[in-house]
């Protein structure tokens, strides 16, 4: 992992030292943890019985109502519940734009959430994207301590999800940081992500170069998944068809996220420390 990145998980686990994620009422995980919760878990106090489904404990099962009915059921107690936070990372090349902040960015910003998910008592999981999506190295340890935060994938991560989909805890927090920059519906993504979750954030990452390319001149441009190159001549037509291209991406994905729950903000990588407050008005995070 590159030194810059390893400074950045430390600045950003530095930054998050002053705030704690929000969490929904409904983010009661199921687990024993810290927090009194008002569904059913795997506390000493029986509450009711329900459908087997995948991913259940199957110590929880009552063999008894099996053997007469042929139906697996489970037993439900009452909960002590850990909040959990399930970070998605855009593993892909366009988070690593040359001469900008964003990898760096990517990294800071994990770092501080992470590490304000600590400070709300909250488990974590953080997920990169490539060649499906794997959890980060050492993620359940403090960001410092992170390893193999590589944005090279040729892979979107839309493609991503249909190699290998991550696992996420059902009625967990999720937040998805990307550039938002690939081809596709936003909608069919986000519901895959918000299946299951207590809340659902997407924060575009952006650099300054992302939204502000030159308006003139001679532009040598680099597909960051393909590496295919071409020469372009940028005058103020197509600065102001870009300008628009983009903003029609947004509104799209803003519109998306609309319609299945989720929230969204979009931050630019130079300025990440003093738009943090966007992060606050979104109901994400909250003064420690």
């Amino acid at each position: 992992m590159e030194p810059a990145i390893r400074q950045s998980l430390r600045d950003g686990e530095k930054l998050g030292l002053r705030y704690a994620l929000q969490i929904p009422q409904v983010a009661a995980s199921g687990f024993i943890g810290s927090r009194a919760g008002r569904r059913a878990g795997s506390s000493i106090d029986f509450q009711d019985y329900r459908e087997y489904q995948p991913g259940d404990d199957l110590r929880f099962i009552d063999w008894g109502i099996y053997a007469r009915t042929d139906r697996l059921t489970v037993k439900l107690f009452r909960e002590e519940v850990t909040p959990h936070l399930d970070l998605i990372l855009d593993g892909s090349r366009s988070m690593n734009l040359k001469n900008t902040a964003k990898s760096n960015a990517v990294a800071q910003l994990a770092a501080l959430l992470a590490t304000s998910a600590a400070n709300a008592q909250c488990t974590q999981a953080v997920w990169l994207s490539g060649e499906g999506f794997q959890r980060l190295a050492n993620d359940t340890l403090t960001p410092s301590a992170w390893d193999k935060l590589e944005l090279d994938s040729k892979r979107t991560p839309e493609q991503s999800f249909e190699i290998l989909p991550p696992k996420f805890r059902r009625l967990g927090v999720r937040v998805l940081v990307s550039d938002l920059l690939w081809p596709g519906e936003p909608l069919q993504i986000l519901r895959r992500l918000r299946d299951g979750a207590a809340a659902l954030f997407v924060i575009q990452l952006l650099a300054r170069d992302d939204v502000e390319p030159p308006e003139h001149g001679n532009l040598r441009v680099v597909d960051s998944e393909t590496g295919d190159e071409s020469e372009i001549y940028i005058d103020s037509s197509i600065a102001r068809q870009y300008a628009e291209n983009l903003a029609q991406l947004q509104q799209s994905w803003s519109d998306a996220c609309r319609q299945c729950g989720a929230h969204m903000t979009t931050l630019i990588a130079e300025d990440l420390e003093t738009s943090l407050s966007e992060l606050e008005a979104m109901q994400l995070l909250t003064p420690a």
